[in-house]
């Protein structure tokens, strides 16, 4: 498979697949293709099912293959953004947001990650619930806005608001800091809530810049609520 990611806030993955090769999306994913890819869907079982419900994704995955020759399909992104491109290979794997996942080749293998940290799961903001894809090839991610990645040693932190988290190697930690370390004042007039999400390495992190909820706050003003 040869892939191309084109276009600015509003990119569009496109997947040039050979005859017999397949590529896998969240339902609804794809925007145009050429006719001879042919759709199955399926839910790879009652379990995969489930992982995939209570992380935030549909319960089914469709799967396009190119039949009779060589196809082209293309998927868009959700909200202005980028779109991320993962190697995941047996020694490589990455724990990412839900939602996050738009498509991967059939021999990405996407599984429900629980944060062990009580505290990391409810005060964190990114939920106790993520994604972890594990197995051997590329899977692609949607960003809300623009891409940023850093790269901890160990023992190297970033201090995160919550929601600008889009996946972490899954050789990092995870975990909460309270905003109210320089006192009472931060917490109540800080307007930063009551805990922030501490991120460790070693490993790789990518973040976003603007979150779906962050975008909706910030136009929020700017919409009339009158008929």
């Amino acid at each position: 498979m040869r892939y191309e990611i084109k276009g600015g806030s509003f990119p569009v993955l496109m997947c040039s697949l050979n005859d017999s090769e397949s590529i896998c999306c969240q339902r609804g994913a794809m925007s145009w293709m050429t006719p001879n890819m042919q759709m199955s869907t399926t839910g790879n079982g009652l379990g995969k099912m489930f992982s995939r419900a209570i992380s935030g994704e549909s319960i089914f995955r469709n799967k396009y293959t190119a039949t009779g020759g060589p196809g082209e399909i293309a998927f868009s992104s959700t909200v202005p953004g980028s779109i991320l491109a993962v190697e995941i290979s047996s020694c490589k794997s990455i724990i990412a947001q839900k939602s996050a996942y738009l498509a991967s080749v059939p021999s990405v293998e996407m599984n429900i990650f629980f944060q062990k940290k009580f505290g990391a799961g409810f005060f964190g903001g990114e939920g106790f619930i993520m994604q972890q894809f594990t197995g051997d090839g590329t899977v692609f991610l949607e960003i809300d806005g623009s891409l940023i990645e850093y790269e901890l040693a160990a023992g190297q932190s970033l201090i995160l608001d919550t929601g600008y988290l889009v996946a972490m190697d899954a050789t990092c930690s995870m975990n909460i800091e309270s905003v109210g370390n320089g006192g009472l004042g931060n917490v109540i007039f800080g307007g930063e809530g009551l805990f922030n999400t501490k991120v460790s390495g070693p490993g790789h992190v990518w973040l976003q810049s603007m979150p779906v909820p962050a975008l909706a706050n910030s136009i929020r003003p700017y919409i009339s609520t009158n008929n």
